[in-house]
């Protein structure tokens, strides 16, 4: 049995029926390939595109800030802004890597990675989450410096927005848009991050550690399948928007229940970390076997959140599953 096969079965057993009944027609399998494909698809953009932006930066500085972004990952944010944007036509089925390879929206899935790509390196440096590894490899202050860290991660905010300013298939208004939603995301990003890291005076209630993780990881995630949706009607858009607020909870819930269960192979970072540094996750506050309930409950809430669009959101009902089983 695949590993696809094997975490779609489990969902049954630890979910039930009837989270499972709210499951795209796109089976996990058929997902994963095809993240797979869009993946590739994006690196090919990625490295079309760094060239362009990095022109005359120090040749030091430009190799960090490559080494940051071309890493790897799982792509979640430039997926969602392709996802986002590709909803109109009504098809329930996955987009085609050709057509997508052709969408006027890779200025944007681009500039919402760099954004991510920056938070990284610097929730990594030693005054922040202090880790050794991202995604397998040192971290960039380890493998270049802290200052060259800090600076690539500054270089990266402002590299976002002029590849948003200037992409040139894009209206002004669409550019404006990106710009605001980006922006916005960003900032919201920086205050949830400001909370995590700032001394508690108590431990935080279930509703704090939500509203935290809906800014630090959350406001991210809307701002990149928003910024695909910048077209789409209003009545999409809302059903977009309360779909990807408890989306951006359970993503954050699965990291905190990978931290606690995973090994360093399996997710390229270290694990234990949240208990070890005694920071507030939903493990450590809740307790293993609630974060999964909790899980559960908020997948659900993002799935039912989708019922109005109908079979063109079966692409977002298997990315949500795809989050929910990931393994790292």
């Amino acid at each position: 049995m695949s590993n696809a096969m094997g975490r779609t079965s489990a969902l049954a057993t630890e979910f039930g029926a009837e989270f499972n009944a709210e499951l795209s027609a796109a089976s996990l399998a058929e997902f994963t390939t095809w993240h797979q494909a869009f993946k590739q698809l994006f690196e090919a953009q990625l490295a079309q595109h760094l060239p362009l932006i990095l022109a005359g930066a120090p040749a030091r500085l430009a190799d960090a800030i490559s080494y940051a972004v071309q890493q790897g990952g799982k792509r979640i944010r430039p997926m969602l802004v392709l996802l986002g944007g590709h909803m109109a036509d009504g098809t329930p089925l996955l987009p085609e890597p050709a057509t997508l390879n052709q969408s006027p929206l890779w200025p944007a899935a681009i500039a919402v990675e760099l954004i991510h790509g920056y938070s990284l390196i610097h929730d990594d440096l030693p005054s922040m989450d202090n880790d050794d590894l991202r995604r397998g490899k040192p971290t960039v202050h380890r493998a270049f410096d802290e200052a060259t860290a800090i600076l690539a991660g500054d270089a990266l905010q402002s590299l976002a927005f002029l590849l948003l300013s200037t992409a040139p298939e894009a209206t002004d208004a669409t550019r404006l848009a990106w710009v605001r939603l980006l922006s916005e995301g960003a900032n919201r990003m920086v205050f949830g991050q400001h909370i995590d890291t700032s001394p508690a005076t108590h431990a935080p209630t279930p509703p704090e550690l939500s509203q935290m993780h809906l800014l630090k990881t959350g406001a991210l995630l809307h701002a990149a399948l928003m910024m695909g949706a910048v077209h789409q009607s209003e009545a999409i858009q809302a059903a977009l928007a309360a779909f990807i607020r408890p989306l951006g909870l359970a993503f954050q819930i699965q990291d905190d229940i990978l931290d606690a269960t995973g090994s360093v192979d399996q997710l390229g970072k270290t694990p234990g970390k949240d208990a070890a540094d005694h920071k507030a996750s939903y493990v450590t506050v809740l307790g293993l076997d609630c974060a999964r309930r909790h899980l559960s409950t908020t997948m659900t809430e993002a799935l039912h959140a989708l019922a109005p669009l109908g079979e063109s959101a079966n692409a977002l009902r298997a990315c949500a599953e795809f989050v929910l089983t990931r393994d790292h």
